[in-house]
């Protein structure tokens, strides 16, 4: 039997996975498994975007009028050519302008969306819709492993060595579980070693964590993970500063009461919480510095084969602007840290996916701004994803076509967005498939969206 498949049947007794989920491994019998040596070959960098980003500002359907009838003052204003309007793409959707850096991707073949996926059900908590799409298990609020924690258990084993790597937050979700992975802090912190920079701290430490206990030998894997990844940022940072010379953190209660749908009463709670919505997520504006730590990291150790990203506040439930504005300036470093990723992660196999836990609102609010809704756009980047183009099902902002006459529809379980980009970048079997994205059917809708070869 085949080390991975071992590992995956394995996992699933031990989960009770297959006596629970709807389908088990039949769930995925309608696609075809390819071949390992063909497609086993990628790195997968997830990018989420924590407090529920407006997609439809980032992906603009400018020819659907009803766009413009529900947002009389947010909306981004049809492609004519210049500045302040959109981005045209085809003769459906634009790219916000503060996105132009993405546009070449598109124009390259190699940025491709899905106008139109989500959760398989609402839910405008942030904190639940989050962590159920970290673990890929909607509905569930008790512990489970993070779905990249178990792709990362199938490519290495639990007891393996690290494959995936995240930076930027203390303990995300989608990377908790049995199997090792790498964790380092945002921005500048991640090429400073702390405490451990003293010699005789260090020592000290290592002496007191010198057992064999689990604790022990998980805390001097820490620590050396550590002092490796900053020496390696810190070496490269100094190898560009030369270059450019020489060319001139349990969701406290608090945080719970501010999870609403709704417009908060003043600027001071929209500003908390926002802040509660992006859950720990450093705000886009760091995004570039931490892709490029994430791509220092995995080129050098090749063994990293999964990496994650987030960027929180995008929870816009006023004045969020239009081509000018917050949303703008979030959408413009999140474009400059996208473009960064795909500078590093552009080999034939990598792909890059870009998600966020709903979308928002079609309609604006009362104070220019959107509340929680449902459907949102996901993002596929890389050389197997069939870009300049869009994917999957899309029916327009009519009222008749909403969710409760407010939200797009999520008409695609992003679950199986991300088995369409497992299966071709890892080549994942059925039973694989199943321990990844508990109970999630393939969606043959979704079958062009990446190549098959």
């Amino acid at each position: 039997m085949h080390p991975d498949l071992f590992i995956a049947r394995r996992r699933l007794l031990q989960l009770g996975a297959l006596a629970t989920l709807p389908g088990g491994a039949g769930a995925w019998a309608q696609a075809q498994a390819p071949g390992k040596t063909a497609l086993d070959s990628g790195r997968l960098v997830v990018v989420l975007l924590r407090g529920a980003y407006d997609g439809l500002s980032a992906l603009v359907p400018y020819a659907d009028r009803d766009y413009y009838a529900l947002r009389p003052n947010i909306a981004i204003a049809a492609p004519d050519g210049t500045a302040q309007t959109a981005l045209r793409l085809d003769n459906t959707f634009a790219l916000h302008p503060a996105l132009g850096p993405l546009l070449p991707l598109w124009q390259q073949g190699v940025l491709g969306f899905v106008p139109a996926a989500g959760l398989p059900a609402p839910n405008r908590s942030h904190f639940d819709a989050q962590y159920q799409m970290e673990i890929a298990r909607p509905g569930r609020t008790s512990s489970a492993p993070g779905w990249l924690n178990q792709v990362a258990g199938l490519r290495a084993g639990a007891k393996g060595p690290a494959v995936a790597l995240g930076v930027g937050e203390a303990n995300p979700a989608i990377l908790g579980g049995p199997a090792a992975v790498k964790l380092i802090p945002r921005g500048q912190a991640a090429e400073r070693t702390g405490v451990l920079a003293n010699d005789k701290t260090r020592q000290a430490l290592l002496d007191l964590y010198a057992g064999d206990d689990s604790i022990s030998q998980a805390f001097r894997q820490g620590a050396g993970s550590r002092m490796q990844s900053a020496q390696e940022l810190s070496s490269e940072k100094a190898a560009a500063d030369v270059r450019r010379q020489a060319m001139a953190g349990d969701r406290p209660m608090a945080a719970r009461q501010l999870d609403r749908d709704g417009t908060p009463a003043s600027a001071q709670a929209q500003s908390a919480q926002m802040l509660a919505a992006s859950n720990g997520a450093p705000d886009p504006v760091g995004l570039q510095l931490d892709a490029r730590h994430l791509g220092t990291l995995m080129r050098n150790d090749r063994s990293l084969r999964l990496g994650f990203l987030s960027a929180g506040g995008w929870d816009t439930h006023a004045n969020q602007g239009a081509a000018t504005g917050p949303l703008a300036n979030n959408l413009g470093n999140l474009a400059r840290g996208v473009a960064q990723l795909r500078r590093d992660f552009s080999e034939p196999g990598d792909v890059i996916v870009v998600l966020s836990e709903f979308g928002r609102t079609t309609a604006e609010n009362g104070t220019r701004g959107t509340d929680h809704g449902f459907g949102n756009a996901m993002w596929l980047i890389g050389n197997r994803v069939n870009g300049g183009r869009w994917h999957g099902q899309w029916t327009g902002l009519a009222h008749g076509n909403l969710n409760e006459g407010r939200d797009l529809p999520a008409h695609h379980d992003y679950r199986a967005v991300l088995a369409q980009v497992l299966r071709r970048t890892f080549a994942l079997d059925d039973v694989q498939l199943s321990a990844a994205l508990p109970g999630a059917n393939w969606d043959r809708r979704l079958d062009g969206l990446l190549a098959k070869a």
